[in-house]
């Protein structure tokens, strides 16, 4: 026996997921598939999580725990990354369980929208925690059945430095693949436009079909445009084609495909607005930049979602 076969080897990095919606049960099963099973944690009792891929169907067993006084028994209070998928409205319920799960070497990756992670989560968690924006490029739908049909190919985009290589490494052979960038901003910004387009799913309550139309199609185009306008104001600029760029994803992507935000619409839930759309209002405003599609999106938005009414 080698020296080396005597070597103590390195202890599996413990994970968990807090908040296994589409997003979360999308991590939370390429994790499992490669043999290391996340903790799950919740608000939702269940006793497994199922994603389809293709016509594959990968059971995550649980169960995804409710309670604060189960964290202890299932890895001792501390664990060494979180994946936060909860939405961003949801943050403040989330709170106690970042307190519970994070010691000072926890990397809690965030998986939600807009381009303000860091900011939002930052006092929820102690210090010394380190909380790593990502940029989610996967379309993942729940189903009727509870399950969540995985759309296309999973990965995140993170940026560059040794606690991206730590979520780089514990999703390393997954089928979820991780990309680290040397300029992230761009990729976060160039997504909330994505996500910022998203809401006028949610404004007409109808899926990705919708964009066929060329006066929303036009509507579309303008207001990428001023979102864009923001970005360049905010220190980010990109590529003169991303309006187009992005529209045509909307365009030819399946007539179906549904998103996050329309899918709160439907159920009634409050929508994630502020972090999709305000944030465009909100940023323009401090730069004195005019923007009357975003102002009306987000008006409607936020009606939509708070009322009264």
């Amino acid at each position: 026996m080698t020296a080396s076969e005597h070597r103590p080897q390195p202890a599996a990095p413990r994970v968990a997921v807090v908040g296994p919606g589409a997003i979360g049960t999308t991590i939370a099963a390429a994790l499992h598939a490669s043999g290391r099973t996340p903790a799950l944690y919740g608000r939702t009792a269940r006793e497994s999580l199922e994603l389809l891929v293709g016509d594959a169907r990968i059971s995550v067993p649980g169960p995804v725990r409710t309670r604060l006084e189960e964290v202890d028994t299932e890895v001792d209070g501390r664990v060494d990354v979180v994946f936060l998928s909860v939405k961003a409205t949801q943050i403040g319920a989330a709170a106690p369980w970042l307190r519970a799960l994070c010691g000072r070497d926890t990397v809690v990756c965030v998986l939600q929208n807009g381009v303000e992670q860091v900011a939002m989560v930052s006092p929820h968690v102690a210090e010394g925690v380190t909380v790593l924006p990502s940029v989610v490029w996967f379309p993942a739908q729940a189903q009727h059945d509870g399950s969540v049909r995985l759309r296309g190919d999973a990965r995140l985009t993170v940026p560059a430095g040794s606690d991206a290589d730590r979520i780089a490494a514990v999703l390393d052979g997954t089928l979820c693949t991780v990309e680290v960038s040397a300029d992230f901003p761009a990729m976060a910004w160039r997504k909330l436009l994505q996500n910022a387009a998203a809401g006028l799913m949610a404004l007409t309550g109808r899926r990705a079909g919708v964009f066929q139309r060329d006066d929303l199609a036009d509507l579309t185009r303008a207001y990428l445009q001023e979102c864009a306008e923001v970005a360049l104001a905010e220190g980010v600029a990109l590529d003169a084609g991303v309006a187009d760029g992005i529209l045509a994803g909307f365009r030819s992507a399946p007539a179906d495909l549904s998103t996050s935000i329309l899918t709160d619409r439907e159920a009634g839930r409050p929508l994630e607005w502020d972090v999709r759309n305000g944030v465009v209002s909100r940023l323009a405003a401090r730069h004195g930049i005019r923007t009357p599609v975003s102002d009306l999106v987000a008006t409607l938005l936020a009606a939509t979602s708070d009322g009264p009414g």
